[in-house]
């Protein structure tokens, strides 16, 4: 099976051509590109939770209004939490996709994932049956876990812009009036000590750990 990157790139060609089905502009292209290096060169990546620090706490209700407690989680075993931006990015649906396909092998080595995301309930359902997820879609309500992860950015004026003529109304979504985000993240904290093992953050939505990867931290574990 092709690795999730090379599906990803293959997304973003197509969707980035032009060409039918998608039939994107390319001035919302160059919008987009924009804001991304934008983000880039901000730094923001080096201000977020290293490999080494201690995760956050957190306790969330997920999809079906059950909450979820992380102190829980890790008296089971090591999380994996990947941060979900949301249903209306193909990328982000597309590694939710991607985790669903390792998820029996990451509970046989006594883990779980869990997708915190800022979307409301009602967004997260959908998503998890649509894609029939294994896992948790947990909501993060006004991003305060995505915060304490320091992954959290304001959409620029003209990104916010954009995304309100595709449909995209984050204020709708996630029951706040700011546009903001949490960068793709995927983090492993080990079960011992609650220390993060392993932390993907990319402030290029378009790239993504591979599921592989997370596995391989995962069996170091057990070595």
């Amino acid at each position: 099976m092709a690795s999730l990157q090379s599906r990803l790139d293959e997304f973003k060609k197509s969707f980035e051509s032009g060409a039918p089905p998608y039939n994107a502009p390319r001035e919302a292209i160059e919008t987009m590109h924009r804001a991304t290096a934008e983000l880039k060169a901000s730094g923001i990546e080096n201000a977020t939770l290293k490999v080494g620090d201690r995760a956050p706490e957190f306790s969330l209700f997920n999809q079906d209004h059950v909450k979820v407690n992380s102190a829980d989680l890790l008296r089971q075993g090591p999380i994996v939490a990947s941060f979900f931006r949301g249903h209306w990015c193909p990328y982000c649906m597309m590694e939710m996709e991607a985790l669903r396909e390792i998820d029996s092998e990451v509970r046989a080595l006594g883990a779980q994932i869990v997708a915190p995301s800022p979307e409301l309930e009602r967004y997260t359902r959908n998503v998890h049956k649509k894609l029939n997820l294994p896992f948790d879609i947990l909501t993060d309500l006004h991003l305060e876990t995505a915060e304490q992860f320091r992954l959290v950015y304001m959409l620029p004026y003209y990104l916010s812009d954009l995304y309100k003529s595709l449909g995209n109304s984050l204020d709708r979504f996630h029951g706040e009036p700011g546009y903001r985000l949490p960068m793709p993240a995927r983090y492993v904290i080990d079960d011992k000590e609650g220390i993060i093992r392993a932390a993907d953050v990319n402030a290029d939505y378009t790239i993504r750990p591979e599921p592989s990867e997370t596995l391989k931290v995962l069996r170091a574990f057990k070595s």
